[in-house]
């Protein structure tokens, strides 16, 4: 569980460092340039490898036992958290819904996947990244204050967006599968 928790926590820190620390930020902005985006990103690919790999490492610790219908509700809020996930670069009327559709989509995901997964490292990895973007969303509302709805695009840009969503499901259902514990039912 050492390798995953570390994985959450340089994840938290590599996304919140902006907002916690900007002075530090535009400090280390100043001393190496555009390089400092790339560090970023670098800590933030190794933060995933961590989460994965200290996940699938983790000793099966229950904690809980989910509920049966819960792979059921787990795969309809999937379909919602890969929209969400891709609501806020899309073009379309959507976008105007939600302020933070990004980081609403990780509170779904990882609300859904605790209810299919009742043991510890679960509760590490997807509530630790619910958790982190329900406060990754109180500190941007703080730090940038009133929320101004960008302009609504146009419907087949919602359209689009479905297309892709139930795509992305079928090919990340098909991953997960191959990978991980069959996500469906049955």
């Amino acid at each position: 569980m050492t390798l995953l928790s570390l994985g959450l926590l340089m994840w938290v820190v590599a996304h919140t460092f902006k907002r916690l620390l900007p002075t530090q930020r535009a400090l280390l902005q100043d001393k190496i340039g555009d390089a400092s985006k790339g560090l970023f990103a670098v800590v933030i690919v190794i933060s995933v490898l961590a989460m994965i790999f200290g996940y699938r490492w983790a000793d099966f610790v229950p904690v809980y036992a989910p509920p049966s219908w819960g792979v059921h509700l787990n795969n309809l809020a999937m379909i919602g958290a890969i929209a969400l996930l891709g609501m806020g670069k899309s073009k379309g009327r959507a976008r105007t819904w939600l302020r933070h559709p990004m980081l609403m989509g990780v509170l779904v995901w990882g609300l859904a996947h605790l209810l299919v997964n009742g043991d510890l490292a679960s509760m590490i990895l997807f509530g630790g990244l619910a958790a982190w973007s329900v406060g990754n969303m109180v500190l941007i509302n703080r730090r940038e204050g009133a929320w101004v709805r960008p302009d609504p695009g146009p419907v087949a840009g919602d359209l689009r967006l479905l297309a892709i969503t139930l795509v992305l499901y079928g090919v990340i259902g098909g991953l997960h599968a191959w990978l991980g514990p069959w996500p469906f039912p049955g």
